[in-house]
């Protein structure tokens, strides 16, 4: 009797095997974003240190992100060509090395060449986590377990706005090395915890290790406390298909559609969160919209905006809580522009956007993994990712060049990109709730 994988994983459901991957994944994932964005939390620092201006110790910013852009690239092919699991221990091992390297860097540029390293871990690391989950997962409630996923990354968000109020609060020199030092210990830890992750059994059917992969269908059924698989069923390809590119028929549209969509967010979010931190923990902003505590009140704001994007993938479809996460993320930026000088509706706006916006990337990344097969799946989530992170080199650029001319213009610009992010979301030319991933 012929079995494919994805009715192996619909036989098993979800339980204690999904739980305890999303507790590693998501545990690398929130140390992840710890990285990212201490982008802007250390930046007044390293200037401080170094005797530099804000604007050149994002510098730090924009290595990171280069980085991230071309790990994205490459470790999503190789992921694609050689597995899941070793690219994820080799990234997840060079996040921790120079991550923790950078605490100790003699000087600036020691610390441009190590933030760029990491970047490439970090950004191999992320696309390639969630091709692997969502290969893991039962179609009927894949989207939410993907989505909360992605809610670690708000544990990492408060976790490093923690660290860097503690770091202000202490007033210790050189205060970004104990931030860096916060960012890398979570990896060193998460790297343990890789290798007790299998490798994905799609990956290696299509590769022609069936018996490797039912050794983990039996893992995962076991595991769930469900019955193991029958000696008479055997594993098939559910589609047998030869590699695809992601740029060909019937991938194009998708495609581009989804990486303008990823671009666009990608430039808003890091333009906004990237020189966030710097303004209000330098003490800029009005009332009590100013300072770490309130980057800690921000930071948990994204907690409630993943938590309804976990149950829209689910109850009205990727698309529709797609566009209208970023729809409401337009507003919310919107709504700055026209409050910069009350405080009380200023911080709303502040809140808006971070919960529309980690909503959207929730949605985002819960849709993009479906849309390609397991032979392109590690690839199209890296090519994503590489253009996500373009977004992010760009981002502070373009920021300081239109905010030169007026902060409210800049924040209107990312208005206008994420109100295009929404409209065009609508054009992508499948639905993906509940359907069986090949």
């Amino acid at each position: 009797m012929a079995l494919t994988v994805e009715n192996a994983l619909e036989r098993a459901g979800t339980g204690a095997f999904q739980r305890r991957l999303i507790g590693i994944f998501g545990f690398v994932w929130a140390a992840d974003a710890m990285q990212v964005l201490a982008v802007g939390f250390t930046a007044p620092l390293i200037a401080a240190s170094f005797g530099l201006t804000v604007p050149e110790a994002l510098q730090t910013g924009t290595l990171f992100f280069l980085g991230m852009l071309v790990g994205a690239f490459v470790f999503g092919r190789l992921a694609d060509r050689f597995g899941r699991r070793r690219v994820l221990i080799l990234t997840v091992s060079c996040d921790a090395i120079f991550g923790l390297a950078s605490v100790f860097a003699p000087d600036f540029g020691w610390l441009l060449a190590l933030r760029f390293l990491t970047g490439m871990a970090v950004g191999g690391t992320l696309p390639v986590d969630y091709a692997m989950m969502a290969e893991f997962l039962p179609a009927k409630n894949r989207g939410r377990w993907l989505v909360a996923l992605e809610g670690f990354w708000s544990i990492g968000t408060v976790a490093v706005a923690l660290a860097a109020w503690m770091v202000s609060i202490a007033v210790v020199n050189d205060g970004w090395r104990f931030i860096f030092a916060a960012t890398a210990l979570p990896a060193i830890f998460g790297l343990g915890l890789r290798f007790f992750v299998p490798e994905s059994p799609m990956f290696l059917m299509k590769t022609g290790r069936a018996e490797e992969a039912r050794t983990v269908i039996e893992e995962i059924l076991a595991e769930n406390g469900r019955d193991g698989l029958r000696p008479y069923e055997r594993l098939v390809l559910a589609h047998p298909e030869p590699a695809v590119s992601i740029f060909a028929p019937p991938y194009l549209r998708r495609t581009l559609i989804m990486l303008s969509v990823w671009f666009l967010v990608s430039v808003s979010y890091y333009g906004i969160f990237t020189w966030l931190p710097a303004r209000l923990a330098a003490g800029e902003g009005f009332g009590f919209v100013r300072g770490y505590g309130f980057l800690v009140i921000v930071a948990l704001a994204q907690v409630p905006g993943y938590v309804l994007a976990a149950y829209g993938v689910e109850k009205w479809g990727r698309r529709p809580t797609l566009a209208g996460f970023l729809a409401a993320s337009a507003f919310g930026c919107l709504l700055f522009t026209l409050t910069t000088a009350t405080p009380i509706l200023l911080a709303l706006s502040i809140l808006l956007m971070s919960f529309a916006l980690l909503g959207s990337w929730g949605a985002l990344y819960a849709y993009t993994p479906e849309l390609y097969p397991t032979t392109a799946r590690a690839t199209g989530m890296g090519t994503a990712g590489a253009v996500a992170r373009l977004g992010g080199l760009l981002a502070p650029s373009v920021f300081a060049l239109v905010a030169a001319q007026h902060l409210s213009l800049a924040i209107a610009l990312f208005a206008g990109f994420l109100a295009v992010s929404a409209a065009i979301s609508y054009f992508i030319d499948v639905e993906t709730r509940q359907l069986a991933i090949g």
